[in-house]
């Protein structure tokens, strides 16, 4: 079962450590069978409650899993690789929609905004000892969320929404806990789980958001939380509606111990209104991130949720960064309370593209998803011919693989580098790219 490789050690830690060298030698690989542990402590010579505290201790590292009667495995490994690196570098010539980056002419240049930060700061000196979150900043931004309906909550900020995920989820959840996480999905999502330690459950997701007969699947099968993309869901496009929202709160009714995590990856650059989740269980976060409306670059997220999660993250961040800048904080509020962002402007430029994208692409025949935001989904029978297709026509394009779990094969194209001029040609690159290969005859 274990091949040549032979576990040793005397102490809990030394059997913990000689499994650790097996599995990163790959001598112990994902999903081999570890011995029972009275088998193991009486190979080892050693009392099994070591061994039971060995294993307890590489189960919390993420290292190993344990399925009841089947005994404890190698987890399947973290992704060191991550699925950005599933990405198809665009040579000369070659438009880029894979990317997933903002128009940057719809972006605000940041100088005005930076120099009067500069000036606020030059008060307060940015010394040790101040308030993590400006106060004003806090206040702007707890009354734009008042005004979409997000229950009242303390608030804080983290380096962008991935940052403020993470934290969350580390503060609630141990390695071995399942989450609920919708497929396809956010890429960065699909990779940050498993590198927790966590194990993802895919939940199926339509032009409304996640299903919730999926989504009640997951909770009852063990989930211990539910991540949900409230608008512009990458790379669906999918938008929750209040018909869809009403239904998810009723299945989180169900399941009040379950944690609830909101990414509102749309805010600022849609103008279909927000149906928050918030408030439907005990535990929950609601995020922010300044990325798509003002620039990847300003690492700001707003974070909102019930006290407990909020001051486990807080009381973290101080341990680790201690705060996010004060002065990107004073930057993002100069942005926001200055009128940057024309917010319908980029909704309309978005959306303008995306549907006329996905009319070109059933006029041809070809079925394709975006309710919202810079993305659109393209089903295809053959991801990777498809991929290599476009790019031959002159098109980068996502491959699917870097968002699915168990949904069929697509690929994802980003709507913000695209003119008027350029939906037919690519309309028609895509038409040809997205069915079965030619057979070919070697006769």
């Amino acid at each position: 079962m274990l091949g040549e490789y032979r576990i040793s050690g005397r102490r809990a830690s030394e059997i913990a450590a000689s499994v650790e060298r097996g599995v990163g030698s790959g001598d112990l690989p994902p999903g081999h069978v570890l011995p029972p542990m009275r088998e193991l402590a009486a190979r080892l010579e050693v009392n099994p409650n070591t061994v039971a505290a060995a294993y307890r201790t590489l189960r919390e590292r993420g290292v190993i899993e344990t399925a009841g009667r089947r005994g404890s495995r190698v987890r399947p490994a973290p992704a060191s690789t991550s699925r950005g690196s599933l990405r198809i570098e665009a040579p000369p010539g070659v438009r880029d929609l894979g990317e997933g980056n903002p128009d940057p002419e719809l972006l605000p240049g940041l100088s005005p905004a930076l120099a009067a930060a500069a000036a606020d700061d030059a008060e307060s000196h940015g010394l040790y000892g101040q308030a993590p979150v400006v106060a004003e900043f806090a206040a702007y931004a707890r009354a734009a969320m008042d005004a979409d309906g997000v229950p009242a909550g303390p608030l804080a900020v983290t380096s962008g929404a991935l940052d403020a995920i993470e934290r969350v989820l580390a503060a609630h959840l141990r390695p071995g806990d399942a989450v609920a996480v919708e497929d396809p999905g956010w890429g960065s999502m699909l990779d940050l789980v498993p590198a927790l330690g966590l194990r993802a459950v895919p939940v199926g997701v339509d032009d409304s958001g996640p299903l919730p007969a999926d989504v009640e699947r997951a909770l009852r099968a063990g989930a211990r939380a539910l991540v949900v993309t409230d608008r512009a869901q990458n790379p669906t496009g999918a938008s929750l509606d209040a018909p869809r929202a009403r239904e998810l709160r009723a299945v989180l009714a169900r399941h009040p111990d379950v944690l609830l995590i909101e990414d509102d990856h749309g805010h600022a650059i849609v103008d279909l209104p927000l149906h928050p989740l918030a408030g439907a269980t005990a535990h929950w976060a609601f995020i922010r991130s300044a990325a798509k409306a003002y620039g990847p670059d300003l690492r700001v997220a707003t974070l909102t949720g019930d006290a407990v999660t909020v001051d486990r993250v807080a009381g973290r961040q101080r341990l680790g960064p201690g705060w996010v800048s004060r002065l990107l904080q004073r930057a993002v509020l100069h942005l926001w309370t200055s009128g940057a962002v024309d917010t319908r402007r980029v909704a309309r430029s978005y959306g303008a593209r995306r549907d006329a994208l996905i009319q070109a692409l059933a006029e041809r025949g070809v079925p394709a998803r975006g309710r919202s935001g810079m993305n659109v989904w393209v089903p295809v029978s053959d991801e990777t011919g498809a991929v290599a297709r476009l790019l031959h026509a002159g098109w980068a394009a996502a491959p699917g693989a870097r968002f699915r779990l168990d949904t069929p094969p697509g690929v994802r194209l980003t709507v913000s580098p695209l003119t008027a001029a350029d939906i037919g040609p690519l309309a028609d690159a895509v038409a040809a790219a997205a069915g079965p290969a030619r057979p070919v005859n070697y006769g």
